[in-house]
């Protein structure tokens, strides 16, 4: 007799199929992997399995001199190997070798993209942050779109969204900071998260590849949090795009589905859930949003399970700064299942804004 599915497959084949696909996994391969999971025990595994059938076809294709195609094998192993980990928190050695992997795959896939990519290391504080940066075609010093990741998400996961801006004239650099990818290791969340945004900023002032007076941040679910925070704070900023991230995080960690919290208490390096929860509560744009200045583009999900759309619009409602709100009314978190409704109007704001 077979097992039961363990609720959290349920819950995943349920909810998670339009981000994965939207974001690089083939759709047969979330079918074929939810399918056959019973226990969510089993999920790195089964994932990691997936992503090597990819990886070993990137590296037959490296061989054999297909540059192009490796890049496209290796940049769908890198995301697969990515979320193999993304929320497997309880067991951290299984989730670090899948993590490790998901990075090797998508450093050896940037000079093979189009256009390249490169692996650059920022200096934060006694820390490095590791980041993507990729520089669009035939642009002298182009404007630069800052890529900040949420709480489950990294830089591996960011192919089809870089895709859009670079598409446009726009540079884009995505990057882990504390609490998030190769930094969530050693560093904790930072509510504060205007301290790691400056010090990108510090960093992109010494490249005289881009345009470093030319910076958009732009950030996706908790991510839509550290974005206008760092605007708030950071008037180097010249634009903010927020995507269905929470207005108060507290509120919305009370309604967050039962993994998404575990991997709050993992990498805020909280002991408990009330440990968790108490610092949720710094994280909250109340008594700072009115200091965002610079134009801000603002997407929410009517149908989002995970930050009520209610935080997009008080979002909207406190900004100083033009802003644009994109409700888009059967989109769901992150809008993954409506992206043509919001990937390329953010990408032709932005490109609009920065032109000039």
């Amino acid at each position: 007799m077979t097992d039961p599915k363990d609720p959290r497959i349920v819950s995943a084949s349920a909810h998670w199929s339009h981000r994965f696909v939207t974001n690089g996994v083939p759709l047969a391969d979330f079918q074929d992997v939810t399918g056959a999971l019973n226990h969510w025990d089993d999920w790195c595994a089964a994932w990691s399995d997936r992503a090597a059938r990819h990886e070993a076809m990137g590296q037959t294709a490296l061989d054999q001199g297909y540059g192009q195609s490796a890049g496209e094998h290796l940049t769908t192993a890198a995301v697969c190997y990515h979320f193999a980990k993304f929320l497997f928190v309880h067991d951290v050695a299984q989730m670090r070798v899948a993590h490790d992997k998901a990075i090797a795959c998508r450093n050896a896939a940037l000079p093979y993209l189009d256009p390249p990519g490169q692996r650059v290391a920022i200096p934060y504080g006694a820390h490095t942050l590791y980041g993507n940066l990729r520089l669009p075609r035939g642009v002298e010093r182009p404007p630069v779109v800052l890529m900040v990741m949420g709480l489950d998400s990294t830089k591996e996961e960011m192919q089809t969204n870089e895709q859009v801006f670079l598409d446009r004239g726009l540079a884009t650099l995505a990057f882990d900071g504390p609490g998030q990818g190769e930094a969530e290791y050693d560093l904790p969340i930072e509510p504060a998260y205007e301290k790691p945004v400056s010090a990108v900023l510090d960093w992109l002032e010494t490249r005289p590849e881009v345009d470093a007076s030319r910076v958009a941040v732009w950030g996706v679910s908790l991510g839509g949090y550290y974005a206008p925070r760092a605007a708030a704070f950071e008037p180097r900023l010249k634009a903010c795009v927020s995507l269905t991230g929470p207005f108060d995080f507290a509120e919305a960690f009370d309604r967050a589905p039962g993994l998404t919290r575990e991997a709050f208490i993992a990498r805020s390096g909280a002991t408990n859930e009330a440990a968790a929860r108490e610092i949720a509560t710094r994280m909250s744009l109340r008594d700072v949003a009115g200091q965002i200045t610079c134009p801000t583009y603002i997407v929410g999900g009517r149908l989002d399970r995970v930050i009520p759309p209610e935080h997009a619009d008080a979002l909207a409602d406190v900004v100083s700064g033009p802003v644009v709100l994109n409700m888009i009314e059967d989109g769901g978190h992150v809008a993954n299942n409506r992206p043509y409704a919001y990937r390329p109007q953010v990408a032709d704001w932005l490109a609009g804004i920065l032109s000039q």
